[in-house]
C-alpha cells in the first residue's frame, strides 16, 4: 500500500509540472526549455531554508515561489520578445546558466554532492512523516493547481493565449499586447513549477543540480507531448504513463542499466509513433 502511495505522490508532483508547462507550451505555443530551472529554484530554496535556517515548509514554498517570480519576470521580459525557435534557444541558454550555478556554487548548493537530509514538510505544527500524510499535502497542491489552470484556460485571458498560439501577428493587429500575455503566463507557469520543486525536495529528502538539468526539462516536455498539448487532462495522462513505465520494468527483474536503456527505447518509440500518427498527443487539441 505504501508503494502505491509513493507512486501517487510522484503523480501529483509531476502532474503539477506538466500542467504548468502546458499553459506555456500547449496553450500559448511558447517552446520553453527552462521549466526545470524554475522547478530546481523552488527545490533548492526549500531545501536550503529547511536544512540551514529551520524555516517552516509553507514559508519556504512561498519564498521559493517569490524568488521564482522575480527570476521568471526578468527572464520572461527577454524571452517574451522572441517566438518559435528563438524562444527555445534563449530559454535553453538560461537553463544552462541555472544548472551551472547550482553545480559550481559549492558554498551554497554543495555542488554535485547535492543537499542531504531535507526534512519532511510540517504543516500547522504537524510533521508529515508518512507517505500517506504527504500525499494529502501534494494532492492539495495538485487540486489547487488544476483549478487555477482551468480558470485560466476558460477565461478571456486563456482565449487570448490560444489566439497567440495560432497567429500572434493577428492578435497584435486587434490591439492586444502579446508581450504582456506571454510574460504573464510564463511567470505563472514558472511559479507553479517552483511549488512542485518544493514538494519534491521535501518528499525525497535530497536534491542535486540534475533537478534543473536539460534531461529534466525533456522529461517534462515528454509528459505534455505524450498526454496532449492544449488539454487540461493531457499532462495527467502523460504523468501516469511516464511514472508507471519504469515501475513496471522493475518487475521484469532486469539489471538497472538494462532497464534504463529499455525505458529510453520505449520513450523514443512512443514519441516517434505519436509524432507520426497523432502529433497533438493522446488527448491534445494543439498540433505543433
Amino acid at each position: 500500500m505504501d508503494y502505491l502511495i509513493h507512486i501517487a505522490v510522484y503523480f501529483t508532483i509531476f502532474s503539477i509540472t506538466g500542467m504548468s508547462l502546458n499553459l506555456i507550451v500547449g496553450y500559448t505555443g511558447l517552446f520553453s526549455i527552462t521549466h526545470a530551472s524554475f522547478y530546481g529554484i523552488g527545490a533548492y530554496t526549500t531545501a536550503l531554508l529547511l536544512t540551514r535556517l529551520g524555516a517552516g515548509f509553507m514559508m519556504s514554498v512561498a519564498l521559493g515561489v517569490l524568488i521564482t517570480f522575480a527570476a521568471a519576470l526578468l527572464v520572461g521580459m527577454v524571452l517574451s520578445r522572441f517566438s518559435d525557435d528563438y524562444f527555445a534557444i534563449v530559454s535553453l541558454g538560461f537553463s544552462t546558466i541555472v544548472f551551472a550555478v547550482l553545480l559550481n556554487w559549492q558554498g551554497l548548493t554543495r555542488g554535485g554532492q547535492g543537499i542531504f537530509g531535507v526534512p519532511r514538510a510540517s504543516v500547522f505544527g504537524y510533521r508529515l512523516v508518512s507517505n500517506a500524510d504527504f500525499l494529502m499535502l501534494s494532492t492539495a497542491f495538485f487540486v489547487v493547481t488544476f483549478f487555477i489552470c482551468r480558470f485560466i484556460v476558460n477565461s478571456s485571458f486563456g482565449r487570448v493565449l490560444k489566439a497567440i498560439r495560432e497567429d500572434e501577428a493577428a492578435v497584435r493587429i486587434f490591439g492586444y499586447n502579446t508581450v504582456y500575455y506571454k510574460l504573464a503566463i510564463f511567470v505563472t507557469g514558472s511559479m507553479m513549477a517552483a511549488a512542485a520543486g518544493s514538494l519534491y525536495a521535501s518528499y525525497i529528502g535530497y536534491i542535486d543540480p540534475s533537478v534543473s538539468g536539460v534531461n529534466e526539462s525533456i522529461f517534462m516536455f515528454v509528459i505534455i507531448i505524450l498526454g496532449g498539448l492544449g488539454n487540461l487532462y493531457g499532462p495527467l495522462l502523460g504523468a501516469v504513463f511516464l511514472i508507471l513505465l519504469p515501475e513496471g520494468l522493475r518487475y521484469l527483474g532486469l539489471p538497472v542499466i538494462v532497464s534504463a536503456k529499455i525505458q529510453e527505447f520505449i520513450y523514443g518509440m512512443v514519441l516517434t509513433a505519436l509524432m507520426l500518427c497523432r502529433p497533438q498527443g493522446l488527448v491534445g487539441e494543439y498540433k505543433p
